[in-house]
């Protein structure tokens, strides 16, 4: 059994308390350390989020940059394009609307009530010349206007589609027409043939 320490041999094995100090300070600096460190590592991870948030928003603006810059370009070129178009069809309304303007004042000035009866032949003829002209103008006018509209935008004129008894006139076929021109001459030869006989009797009669 080893002897009991005297009182100055237990003095002596107490740990210094400077060196307890120092030990103290060691670990509280490791702790401050430590502390520095888990701050950087929280603020390298917050940069890292930031660049990350930045990079996603730069990849947004320019995918989203492109994708509407190439809308928009395809889109000016159908507006110019639209723009040209309604440039031109206005120009081709216009142009339409002066014509018929001009004949409707001419047939607007026609009143058959103050022509002179020794004028009245010359007054018709140029009448019913004027009112072809303006019919051939309306049905050309109606043709551009409606071909470039979705629906009939004029209407037809009555009386360049309607026969004189008041039918719509229909397309026919030769055997049709074969028919008809038989049926307007074949009165004609039977007269002819007859005055024939006509003037060979009377001649055998002389």
């Amino acid at each position: 059994m080893p002897d009991p320490l005297s009182p100055q041999e237990s003095l002596l094995n107490l740990p210094d308390p400077k060196e307890a100090d120092r030990l103290d300070d060691e670990v509280q600096r490791a702790q401050e350390q430590l502390l520095a460190l888990k701050r950087q590592q929280e603020q390298i991870e917050r940069q890292k989020r930031e660049l990350e948030e930045l990079s996603r928003k730069q990849t947004e603006l320019e995918e989203g940059r492109a994708d509407l810059m190439e809308k928009l370009t395809r889109a000016i070129v159908v507006i110019d394009r639209e723009t040209q178009e309604t440039q031109r069809r206005y120009e081709q309304l216009q142009t339409t609307r002066e014509s018929f303007q001009r004949h409707l004042g001419i047939l607007d000035t026609i009143n058959p009530k103050a022509w002179d009866k020794a004028a009245l032949p010359r007054e018709l003829s140029r009448s019913l010349g004027e009112l072809d002209e303006a019919r051939v103008e309306y049905e050309k006018g109606r043709s551009r206007l409606n071909a470039q509209a979705a629906a009939q935008m004029v209407e037809p004129d009555s009386a360049a589609t309607v026969e004189a008894g008041g039918f719509e006139a229909e397309p026919q076929n030769f055997a049709y027409w074969l028919k008809a021109g038989l049926a307007f001459t074949l009165p004609l030869t039977v007269a002819a043939f007859l005055i024939f006989i006509a003037l060979v009797l009377l001649a055998t009669a002389r």
